[in-house]
């Protein structure tokens, strides 16, 4: 058995349990004022509040040290066989209120990218300093948009190769997938899932799905045009991409706070996505999306799992998290 590629490093660490401040003020935020807002018809703006539910995936458990645990070797943390927990999303689904829906979502982690190798050689003083605003530097092109390395490329394998190993054992294809416009995201995609989901199933190109906006280069997108030349011939809709050219980008740097609100929109976009024309969740919606995949980045996770309210967690390059939750629509 090879060694995994799917190991975190402290940087890593740093990336999921840095400063918690600006966790705290979201959460802040969310209480006092996001989950109360109304617009001019009185409508709530965020609909949906968000909870883990325990005892289906071992990342979600406290005690687990998210340090060294590798969900390769460990038939991805679940806690059930497959076929328990699909059983028993469909049945909660089933029973669910009209007002509630559950969901499992494997969130992704693009595979090491060249950018990656930049902050691991010299260091994040050094990235924070002037390497972020660089695209090259000795001889290595890392921005705009930077691709895999074969490093990268390697580890979306190893998780394709995991995929394979857990559908034979009943693990669910998923039914809706979503992808960053990065094209370090969307070749993780690419090749994690390559052979495994019926074509019918198209990758949705999403912008809230980028990585934290602004200051270093590396997370600029290309234009809407580059990407639909790269991964139209897939399948992928890059209906979602906003405008043409990155005009998100800026010197300063998107904060915590306000990619947890994006991602919060991109969640209650997702959920209300289920909903009839009164509002209410259709059943049969609820039932045939339980199962959604997003490949990102290291900062949108952190996001997610910041407005889901889950425990930090530290993700590789390449990793993933499945995080089984409970939406519930407020009126």
């Amino acid at each position: 058995m090879s060694k995994s590629l799917l190991i975190p490093t402290e940087n890593d660490y740093l990336d999921a349990h840095g400063d918690q401040t600006e966790q705290k003020e979201y959460n802040e935020l969310w209480k006092n004022k996001l989950s109360k807002e109304r617009n001019s018809q009185g409508e709530l703006i965020f609909p949906w509040s968000f909870e883990v539910v325990q005892g289906f995936f071992k990342q979600s458990d406290e005690s687990t040290d998210d340090r060294t645990f590798n969900y390769v070797n460990e038939h991805m943390g679940r806690l059930k066989s497959w076929e328990d927990i699909t059983g028993e999303l469909l049945k909660l689904n089933q029973q669910a209120p009209d007002n509630v829906e559950y969901k499992l979502l494997f969130l992704a982690r693009h595979g090491q990218g060249y950018h990656n190798t930049i902050v691991e050689k010299y260091g994040l003083e050094q990235w924070e300093k002037k390497l972020h605003k660089l695209g090259d530097y000795e001889g290595v092109h890392y921005g705009p948009d930077p691709e895999l390395t074969e490093i990268g490329q390697k580890q979306a394998k190893e998780n394709h190769d995991l995929w394979e190993k857990e559908i034979k054992l009943g693990a669910p294809i998923p039914d809706k997938f979503y992808v960053s416009p990065l094209q370090r995201s969307c070749n993780t995609l690419k090749i994690t899932w390559d052979g495994l989901k019926p074509d019918s199933k198209i990758p949705y190109v999403k912008e809230k799905l980028r990585e934290t906006i602004g200051k270093n280069l590396c997370d600029k997108r290309s234009s809407k045009s580059i990407i639909k030349d790269r991964f139209g011939i897939y399948g992928f809709n890059t209906d979602g991409i906003i405008e043409e050219e990155d005009t998100f980008f800026t010197d300063i740097r998107e904060t915590m706070v306000e990619q947890s609100i994006r991602i919060n929109e991109f969640l209650q976009e997702l959920f209300s996505s289920d909903c009839d024309s009164n509002g209410k969740v259709n059943k049969e919606k609820s039932i045939e999306n339980i199962f959604i995949s997003t490949h990102s980045h290291a900062g949108t996770i952190r996001a997610f799992l910041n407005v889901l309210f889950h425990r930090n967690f530290t993700i590789s390059t390449g990793g993933m998290i499945p995080v089984v939750i409970k939406g519930t629509k407020r009126q």
